[in-house]
Protein backbone atom coordinates (compact mmCIF):
# COMPACT_ATOMS: atom_id res chain seq x y z
CA UNK A 1 0.00 0.00 0.00
CA UNK A 2 0.93 3.38 -1.26
CA UNK A 3 4.27 1.92 -3.50
CA UNK A 4 3.88 1.85 -7.37
CA UNK A 5 3.79 -1.47 -8.74
CA UNK A 6 4.19 -2.56 -11.89
CA UNK A 7 0.73 -2.93 -13.11
CA UNK A 8 0.72 1.17 -12.33
CA UNK A 9 3.68 1.56 -14.41
CA UNK A 10 2.01 0.24 -17.11
CA UNK A 11 -1.23 1.57 -17.36
CA UNK A 12 0.80 5.12 -17.05
CA UNK A 13 2.85 4.63 -20.03
CA UNK A 14 -0.21 2.85 -22.39
CA UNK A 15 -1.93 6.29 -21.01
CA UNK A 16 1.40 8.21 -22.10
CA UNK A 17 1.85 6.28 -25.92
CA UNK A 18 -2.11 7.03 -26.44
CA UNK A 19 -2.04 10.55 -25.53
CA UNK A 20 1.21 11.19 -27.49
CA UNK A 21 1.72 8.87 -29.65
CA UNK A 22 4.85 6.44 -30.31
CA UNK A 23 6.03 8.64 -32.99
CA UNK A 24 6.14 11.68 -30.93
CA UNK A 25 7.33 10.32 -28.24
CA UNK A 26 10.86 8.55 -30.10
CA UNK A 27 10.88 12.15 -31.27
CA UNK A 28 10.69 13.73 -27.99
CA UNK A 29 13.48 10.93 -26.59
CA UNK A 30 15.89 11.92 -29.34
CA UNK A 31 15.60 15.83 -28.95
CA UNK A 32 16.63 14.97 -24.96
CA UNK A 33 19.07 12.83 -25.86
CA UNK A 34 20.62 15.56 -28.44
CA UNK A 35 19.85 17.72 -25.50
CA UNK A 36 21.91 16.31 -23.26
CA UNK A 37 24.73 15.42 -25.80
CA UNK A 38 25.66 19.36 -26.16
CA UNK A 39 24.98 20.42 -22.42
CA UNK A 40 27.86 17.52 -22.16
CA UNK A 41 30.30 18.96 -24.55
CA UNK A 42 29.22 22.47 -23.36
CA UNK A 43 30.32 21.88 -19.72
CA UNK A 44 34.03 20.05 -21.26
CA UNK A 45 34.82 23.12 -23.49
CA UNK A 46 34.35 25.18 -20.66
CA UNK A 47 36.95 22.51 -18.67
CA UNK A 48 39.34 22.75 -21.63
CA UNK A 49 39.12 26.91 -21.79
CA UNK A 50 39.87 27.10 -17.93
CA UNK A 51 42.36 25.17 -18.45
CA UNK A 52 43.98 26.81 -20.96
CA UNK A 53 43.57 30.40 -19.28
CA UNK A 54 45.05 28.63 -16.49
CA UNK A 55 48.27 27.94 -18.68
CA UNK A 56 48.19 31.16 -20.05
CA UNK A 57 48.08 32.81 -16.43
CA UNK A 58 51.17 30.15 -15.43
CA UNK A 59 53.20 31.25 -18.65
CA UNK A 60 52.60 34.87 -17.85
CA UNK A 61 53.82 34.39 -14.27
CA UNK A 62 56.87 32.34 -15.54
CA UNK A 63 58.45 35.26 -17.59
CA UNK A 64 58.31 37.39 -14.21
CA UNK A 65 62.24 37.46 -13.33
CA UNK A 66 63.60 38.66 -9.65
CA UNK A 67 66.32 40.29 -9.91
CA UNK A 68 67.78 43.61 -9.62
CA UNK A 69 66.40 46.63 -11.86
CA UNK A 70 69.60 48.09 -14.05
CA UNK A 71 68.55 51.22 -15.55
CA UNK A 72 68.72 51.94 -19.58
CA UNK A 73 71.46 54.18 -19.66
CA UNK A 74 74.89 52.68 -18.57
CA UNK A 75 77.09 55.26 -17.52
CA UNK A 76 80.76 54.76 -17.33
CA UNK A 77 82.19 55.96 -14.14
Amino acid sequence: MGGIGIWQLVIVLLIVILVFGAKKLRNIGGDLGSAIKNFKQAVKQDEDDGEDEAKRVETKSEKIIDGEVTSKNNQKA
